[in-house]
């Protein structure tokens, strides 16, 4: 059974003359690791907010067709109980930091689940391990910079054990090394927990390397969905201003000038080790 079902879903914001986004049917299986991408405008995070149900019960408008998350319709479950199974990271991680210690931030969710104390514990320090921030635990979180932020961010989530944790854009306030930092936490709390990551992101030239299926959206459809190494090759997703990952761009332009390194690589160390092994086999 799929942890995320959508059938002919179309969203309307209140007020809107149109859909942010139309006729959407997705399944999303267990433990996949998903990249959504898109130019900005085109629907991704109006779409993540159904997953948790921020949409119908937060934003209202109107909602056509079905989608069930862990085997529930959100119409039909509160957002408290959809939380439970669904964790959301917003794209600036001061959206949902609050408290006066990392620690506190962390166990906020499970305090409003009435968890007994020592459960609590036990999950607050597991989290804040796993995200590589225990010894923060004492700070405040605006002590601290982006891209703990955002690791703090990811833990308050985490200690709630959900199925799906859904990112919106988690990347865009860090620089480079950082972003990388990041995603090898996210990555890591999929390979090694099975936790279902959907993943909204523009810097595809870190994020695509994870990711075992990616979706791209345009004026509120979906165009393209499938494995990374077929998607990037794709017309439309250039087309429509999709950042096509740089080594995807080299391996185009080597297969062009007549240069076969096999299949499409997705970081540079890929595609160097392609690029060694065509070049010995050419001398071969």
């Amino acid at each position: 059974m799929a942890i995320i079902e959508a059938r002919n879903l179309t969203y309307t914001y209140p007020y809107a003359e149109s859909p942010a986004f139309k006729d959407v049917t997705l399944r999303i299986e267990r433990g996949e690791f998903i990249l959504l991408t898109g130019p900005s405008g085109c629907g991704k995070t109006t779409l993540c907010r159904c997953f948790n149900g921020l949409i119908p019960h937060f934003y209202g408008g109107k909602l056509e067709g079905e989608i069930t998350v862990a085997g529930l319709r959100t119409i039909e479950h509160p957002i408290h109980e959809i939380a439970q199974h669904v964790g959301l990271v917003f794209q600036n991680p001061e959206n949902q930091l609050f408290a006066l210690t990392i620690e506190k931030d962390v166990a906020f969710g499970l305090e409003n689940l009435g968890l007994p104390r020592d459960e609590m514990r036990r999950r607050v320090d597991w989290a804040l391990k796993v995200t590589g921030i225990y010894d923060l635990k004492n700070r405040a979180p605006f002590e601290v910079f982006g891209g703990q932020q955002q690791r703090v961010a990811i833990a308050s989530v985490l200690a709630m054990q959900p199925e799906v944790i859904v990112l919106d854009e988690p990347t865009s306030f860090l620089d480079p090394l950082s972003a990388r930092n990041i995603l090898g936490v996210i990555n890591r709390l999929n390979k090694e927990l099975g936790i279902t990551i959907i993943l909204v992101e523009h810097r595809l030239d870190l994020a695509s390397r994870y990711a075992n299926r990616v979706i791209v959206m345009n004026e509120g459809q979906i165009i393209l969905d499938g494995e990374p190494r077929k998607v990037f090759l794709e017309n439309e997703a250039a087309l429509i201003g999709v950042g096509i990952p740089k080594v995807v761009r080299l391996y185009m332009l080597l297969k062009r000038a007549g240069l076969n390194i096999g299949r499409v690589p997705l970081s540079p160390e890929e595609l160097s080790k392609s690029i060694m092994e065509a070049l010995i086999f050419d001398r071969g």
